[in-house]
């Protein structure tokens, strides 16, 4: 099977599996989703949907985020790994779309990773989700799985992110790449599978035996 195919298959079958797939971070609107992102950063989904109820009930604005302060945001997302510096950048990223962006999100990839602790991944996912631009967040699910699909190198989130647009079409993005994270988590694991387990890997290697080694990011 070629890589072309192997796309087209994975296309096929992560559709039927998840048509619809919902966003897995708990958010009211453009500038709660952005937030919720950048603490999403090493910390698992669910820990974050823990803690954002609370923050965002202090601070579902920009303008009430920023009067929130640093010491109060860090308080309430204190379980939450990196919660020093996460709460310093969502402080000051609040106080810059307050001054300059006259308190809206912007909607732009260059506008929002000038913001404090907005790369480009989180940048992507903002772009995807909250404004409908086509876009391919790279997470460690979406990298792991690319390998073992035979799909990217894995050499770099980048070269990773540039293949998987190339092998896919743009109106598929947005979809696709929630599609692949919730398969990577429910049935392709980090430690589930290898290659050679899971169904979509039997069904594009029939033939592999060997463990796939992947690429950390």
């Amino acid at each position: 099977m070629k890589k072309q195919q192997r796309a087209d298959l994975v296309q096929q079958r992560l559709a039927d599996l998840y048509p619809d797939p919902p966003i897995p971070l708990d958010h009211k609107d453009e500038f709660t989703l952005l937030v919720a992102v950048l603490l999403s950063a090493q910390c698992t989904d669910k820990k974050v949907n823990e803690v954002t109820p609370e923050l965002f009930r202090q601070g579902p604005t920009p303008e009430k985020m920023r009067d929130l302060g640093e010491p109060a945001i860090l308080q309430i997302i204190r379980p939450l790994g990196l919660s020093k510096q996460k709460a310093k950048h969502v402080a000051k990223l609040s106080e810059i779309i307050v001054d300059q962006h006259d308190s809206k999100v912007p909607q732009s990839f260059e506008g929002l990773e000038a913001l404090p602790g907005v790369g480009h991944k989180t940048a992507s996912v903002v772009m995807s989700q909250a404004f409908g631009v086509p876009a391919f967040p790279v997470d460690t699910h979406i990298h792991r799985l690319a390998q073992r699909w035979g799909l990217s190198s894995g050499k770099s989130v980048v070269q990773t992110e540039r293949d998987l647009k190339n092998l896919f079409p743009e109106s598929t993005w947005n979809d696709l790449h929630l599609q692949i994270i919730f398969y990577g988590r429910q049935h392709c694991t980090a430690r589930g599978c290898d290659g050679t387990k899971c169904g979509l890997c039997q069904e594009l290697y029939p033939r592999r035996k060997t463990p796939v080694v992947w690429i950390k990011p």
